[in-house]
């Protein structure tokens, strides 16, 4: 059986064309690409890349200037906030509560709308492995080619279960039968109806959006368009802890908020959704509140 695709570049003595990540006593990080005949330069020395190629991952190098440097592969979360950008990447935090709370599995279908940089792309694509697939959609044909080079640059090559459509969603969608609808996009409200065509029975749309006004307008747009059951929507932050000793203090520094989550489950076809019987709380809705729709406008 061969081995999924990228895992020989995760593993082994390092080879011409891994990635290299470098860690410095002061904690910083230097990536680079292994090239034989090579020298990597820093202000405290250098050293040929042929002293790392066939050593073991976790060996450490020191430079002319007797400084010395861990070195290990770039871990996926250190990739994705290294690569090149074009729009801004998810989040590792963020991408990993999307694998977990939108349930991604092995050979998975999945479609993805707004794919910016390819960050999410490429841990959707780790996630379902070759005999998944993943249909990403990027309306911006240069995001979309600079998602296409981070992706293969970090898989080795292209990925087999990949396939990237530059184009709107909503006008371009032809999948049938999807497990799981990740939308990380601008007004995700304006893409229900095709995914909810798409979406198997019991799949599940998860919406990556910046704003509470987006919140608020993507989750009232669910519950308007009635095959879906109560969304569930969260943000989730990260706090560093300095351990040194007895000084054990949280970090002054954190990943606060990124973006809202949301989730929600296709219902079967005819079915509609039980009432909600929690009480909004006063005021919630204005007099003259119609819909998450009423005025017309895209929201942009």
């Amino acid at each position: 059986m061969s081995e999924p695709t990228g895992a020989a570049r995760r593993r082994g003595p390092f080879k011409v064309g891994d990635q290299v990540q470098l860690t410095d006593p002061k904690g910083r990080h230097y990536t680079f690409t292994l090239e034989a005949g090579k020298n990597f330069h820093t202000h405290k020395g250098s050293f040929p890349h042929d002293e790392l190629i066939g050593a073991p991952e976790g060996s450490v190098v020191r430079t002319t200037g007797n400084v010395a440097y861990l070195a290990l592969r770039p871990l996926l979360p250190d990739y994705v906030l290294s690569m090149p950008r074009g729009a801004a990447v998810v989040y590792p935090k963020d991408a990993g509560q999307i694998l977990a709370f939108a349930d991604i599995f092995p050979g998975a279908r999945v479609v993805e709308a707004g794919v910016g940089s390819g960050s999410l792309s490429s841990f959707l694509l780790r996630a379902i492995g070759d005999q998944g697939m993943l249909h990403s959609y990027e309306r911006r044909a240069d995001f979309a080619e600079i998602a296409q080079a981070n992706v293969e640059r970090y898989f080795g090559g292209p990925h087999p279960a990949w396939q990237l459509t530059v184009g709107d969603l909503q006008d371009n969608l032809s999948d049938a039968d999807v497990d799981r609808v990740i939308l990380d996009m601008l007004a995700p409200w304006e893409c229900l109806e095709a995914v909810s065509k798409a979406l198997v029975p019991g799949g599940i749309l998860c919406c990556y959006v910046a704003t509470t006004t987006q919140l608020a307008r993507t989750v009232e747009s669910i519950r308007e368009i009635g095959c879906f059951n109560e969304p569930s929507a969260w943000e989730s932050m990260i706090r560093n802890w300095h351990i040194e000793g007895l000084a054990v203090r949280p970090d002054h520094r954190m990943i606060g908020h990124t973006g809202f989550l949301l989730t929600a489950r296709r219902l079967a076809d005819g079915v509609e959704p039980p009432m909600r019987r929690r009480r909004p709380a006063k005021g919630a809705y204005g007099e003259d509140y119609a819909g998450p729709n009423a005025d017309g406008g895209s929201g942009r």
